[in-house]
């Protein structure tokens, strides 16, 4: 597998690059052929904290893990780990959902028309501020491999486009534990 490894307020010393070779070269037992892809390896430290993130783009899927912890060599370990669960978690549902076809429709809570809520910013409310915009290309999914993305990057929404009707939509974890799918009206 290609990828690069930078540092953000911290050096990057062969012993360090030589330690995140070794723990990566761990993920290759998973793949059948070398990775083409090129993954993004960021050593940093954060308020005293050392931080790990690394970043895999694959075909139909994004591996991403961050671990922070007091050392650096501790947090490489947890992400290592975190990122074989991913691809194991996610060999395990796509096995699962082509043998259970329309299994997860069932997680899917049924539209509530006419309970729209809609959030007003009062003028004594703090100011409101924008840390960070992320530009992507949404790759045309079913609403079912959008679900297994988000949670595969370990997040609570996931936009994408909807193959079915070539619409933005967003799926999302309700704290039911359910999922939830926004579509334009």
């Amino acid at each position: 597998m290609n990828y690069s490894i930078r540092g953000q307020q911290i050096e990057v010393t062969e012993a360090l690059r030589d330690y995140v070779d070794k723990k990566l070269s761990r993920l290759d037992k998973y793949f059948d052929a070398p990775l083409t892809s090129d993954g993004t390896v960021t050593l940093s430290v954060v308020r005293g904290l050392h931080v790990v993130e690394v970043t895999i783009p694959l075909t139909g899927v994004m591996l991403r893990a961050e671990d922070r912890s007091d050392d650096m060599y501790a947090s490489m370990d947890a992400v290592v780990d975190k990122l074989e669960r991913q691809i194991r978690k996610h060999k395990t549902k796509v096995n699962r959902k082509f043998r259970q076809e329309g299994s997860l429709k069932s997680l899917f809570v049924e539209s509530t028309a006419g309970n729209g809520h809609v959030a007003t910013l009062d003028e004594g409310d703090e100011e409101l501020e924008l840390v960070r915009t992320k530009r992507f290309n949404l790759k045309p999914m079913d609403v079912e491999e959008a679900i297994l993305q988000m949670n595969m990057v370990g997040h609570n929404f996931f936009v994408f486009t909807n193959i079915d009707n070539q619409e933005v939509n967003v799926v999302y974890k309700r704290n039911d534990g359910k999922y939830g799918l926004i579509e334009k009206a």
